[in-house]
């Protein structure tokens, strides 16, 4: 199997304080991998590690190596390492559906056009759509605003804007958190067909959600014996060794809901 991110010590700090201890672990091409963890363990920060968002975060520090098809993409001395064409390899869904003040269509239209896309775009629309399980719902109202969509049809949006750009890997922030079940079954089912061609790194708080999506498990736990808050990976291995058979009692409880 085939690591297509290779995080390497990789840490993170706000204003010079820790708050996501040395981290090394592999995301594989073509799989769904979920970040779980209670509140304050550093969930966020760490995809936001994988694609470079923290950078947008003023006064913050991300340490170690990303390696993105073997490139480090926090490397000081290349640079070809451009943020925004890592952005367009590694996209992201965040978890409040946050469409552009523009038509559906252009939502979609406008990452593909300042990529590059030369080809026929209403096609390429359809197509995006499509894929996003969103077309049906909106063929015949392309020209409205994105925010006359429901929130579930929102978050599809979203994600059929980050696949626009033909993105080797989706970084996902708890996108089922605003969502009612119906809405939240129709993104899961889209992350089980876009690991085909895809690579999906998912947050969430629901235990449930990463057992029934994910082929591999990153639990980060939170150390806060010196008084500070800082997370750190506690566990990483398969949905089986998670959910089946946990390596231990910290895992287990977590797991089976008797913290977090």
């Amino acid at each position: 199997m085939n690591p297509i991110i290779e995080l390497r010590d990789v840490s993170v700090s706000y204003n010079g304080r820790s708050v996501l201890k040395p981290v090394s672990v592999d995301i594989y091409e073509n799989q769904v991998t979920a970040i779980i963890g209670s509140s304050g363990s550093g969930k966020s920060t760490f995809i936001r590690a994988m694609n470079r968002m923290n950078e947008l975060i003023p006064h913050s520090k991300t340490e170690g190596q990303v390696l993105y098809r073997g490139l480090n993409i926090y490397n000081p001395d290349s640079k070809s390492v451009d943020p925004v064409e890592v952005r367009r390899h590694i996209g992201m869904v965040f978890q409040k559906p946050n469409p552009f003040p523009k038509s559906i269509y252009e939502n979609v239209a406008w990452g593909a056009r300042i990529n590059g896309y030369r080809g026929n775009m209403d096609e390429h629309v359809e197509y995006i759509l499509k894929k996003s399980a969103l077309w049906d719902e909106v063929k015949d109202n392309l020209k409205k605003s994105a925010y006359a969509l429901s929130g579930g049809q929102q978050q599809r949006l979203c994600i059929a804007r980050a696949l626009a750009v033909n993105p080797d890997v989706i970084l996902m922030d708890e996108p089922c958190s605003a969502l009612d079940p119906i809405a939240t079954k129709r993104i899961e089912d889209l992350i089980n067909e876009f690991k085909k061609e895809r690579t999906i790194v998912l947050v969430t708080h629901n235990i449930q959600q990463a057992a029934r999506i994910a082929d591999w498990v990153i639990f980060l736990n939170v150390d806060d014996s010196d008084g500070s808050r800082k997370g750190y990976l506690h566990h990483f291995g398969t949905r089986e060794d998670t959910f089946v058979n946990p390596k231990d009692k910290t895992l287990e409880d977590y797991v089976t809901g008797r913290f977090g």
